[in-house]
């Protein structure tokens, strides 16, 4: 039989054997990159992903991202060249292309993050420091995004990162001179506006001015035509009435009293305050229009 110190030998072997063996494998993910520490001196970095080796209890694994990370810079004062103060917001892409200066650089994301940050804000202000306002928010944004990110991966190459994008998200004046700026320009439009009103107050009116003149003289022209229409019908009318009088002035005489009769007598007053035997009556008392024995005045007495 097997003596029980044998069998728990066994154990506290097979035990050590696991443990040594657990200390002595690593894994590399797919989206990390291992740095291997040996007694704080770094041996290798192991960027392909899988299972790898190392020597157990006195290698240290540290595992770095390989990912592009982003970092996002807190919104800076920038003066321009023309000495417009900006508010500035940008952020950066970056990735660490070489573990191993990074690793004694740094040493980590949270270190990268601040000196990244501090070489990003002189970068800004160098680049942004020597266009003026309008170039930044308007002409050649693209460009100088370019020109910071050049320089600040430059500056970063010494760290082991690479940078990869540089973004102005948003490049706009102090609120207290975006409110200038704005009152100035509501200002200016509305100088503008009152002055289109004018011009078009103007016009308006010279067109009225225009159309009443037009007006006033094609009326005057159709009243002066009216005129010489009725002066002609006028004349055409006495014409025919003297040619009618002077071959038949009984009928002409008896014509003329019956059309005053129908003028004067209306329908809703027939009432006249003259003589019975006037001239206008002349035709009640004798149809051939003379006057009446009757109603012929009396002689007067000797």
């Amino acid at each position: 039989m097997r003596s029980p110190i044998a069998g728990i030998v066994t154990l506290i072997a097979l035990f050590i054997v696991i443990i040594v063996g657990y200390s002595s494998v690593f894994t590399v993910a797919q989206t990390e990159q291992v740095l291997v520490v040996r007694l704080g001196e770094p041996i290798r970095v192991v960027s392909e992903p899988g299972l790898n080796f190392k020597a157990p209890f006195i290698d240290t694994v540290i595992s770095i991202d390989k990912r592009i990370l982003d970092l996002e810079n807190p919104s800076q004062e920038v003066i321009a060249s023309d000495q417009k103060r900006l508010v500035v917001d940008a952020f950066a892409r970056y990735r660490i292309k070489n573990a191993l200066r990074f690793y004694q650089s740094v040493g980590s994301i949270q270190a990268a993050n601040i000196q990244l940050t501090t070489l990003l804000n002189a970068s800004l202000r160098r680049v942004l420091g020597e266009v003026t306002f309008i170039t930044v928010v308007r002409d050649q944004r693209e460009a100088l995004m370019a020109r910071i990110r050049d320089q600040l991966d430059k500056e970063a190459d010494g760290y082991g990162i690479q940078v990869v994008d540089v973004r102005i998200r948003r490049a706009d004046l102090p609120e207290q001179n975006s409110q200038a700026v704005y009152q100035r320009m509501q200002t200016e439009r509305q100088r503008e506006a009152a002055e289109f009103r004018a011009q078009g107050g103007q016009k308006a009116q010279e067109i009225r001015s225009k159309a009443d003149r037009e007006a006033t003289v094609i009326i005057a022209e159709a009243n002066s035509t009216a005129e010489q229409t009725r002066g002609a019908g006028d004349a055409e009318r006495n014409r025919l009435f003297a040619e009618a009088y002077g071959k038949d002035p009984d009928f002409f005489a008896f014509y003329r009293s019956m059309t005053a009769y129908e003028t004067g007598l209306k329908s809703s007053d027939t009432r006249f305050l003259l003589r019975p035997d006037s001239e206008f009556f002349r035709f009640f008392a004798n149809p051939a229009g003379h006057p009446s024995a009757a109603a012929a005045p009396a002689a007067p007495k000797p």
